[in-house]
């Protein structure tokens, strides 16, 4: 039961931090997690193997070399505005492009239309 002592607040406030901090930080790490779909990928068409209209390799290589690129741009970019508006708005924003972006790439998957994985990187990374 709170008392609502101000040391008992702060001790359930602090709690929430570490689930916070933890899932900012395997959304970061997600674009290293790339490797584990990309010959998936490259087998959608085909089950078992890759079949003539499957994508290549060193097509999906692509998704990761633009999801490197737009992580180090859109920290460059949006840095000072983190600081400006604070944690709670930065990482509400951040969870928005984060899952709209999973959206999207699902939506290119489905229809098999790479450039549409492509082109969701910006929103994705921002």
């Amino acid at each position: 039961m709170i008392d609502n002592k101000p040391s008992q607040i702060l001790a359930i406030i602090a709690g929430f931090f570490p689930p916070a901090a933890l899932a900012v930080h395997l959304s970061i790490g997600q674009v290293y997690a790339f490797s584990v779909f990309k010959l998936p990928l490259t087998k959608i068409i085909g089950v078992t193997k890759s079949a003539p209209d499957d994508w290549s390799q060193p097509s999906l290589a692509w998704i990761f070399s633009l999801a490197i690129f737009f992580l180090g741009l859109s920290a460059a970019v949006f840095g000072r505005w983190v600081e400006r508006v604070g944690p709670r708005k930065t990482m509400f924003t951040a969870a928005l492009c984060f899952s709209g972006g999973f959206i999207i790439s699902a939506f290119g998957v489905w229809w098999h239309q790479l450039w549409i994985i492509l082109l969701k990187l910006p929103a994705l990374f921002k």
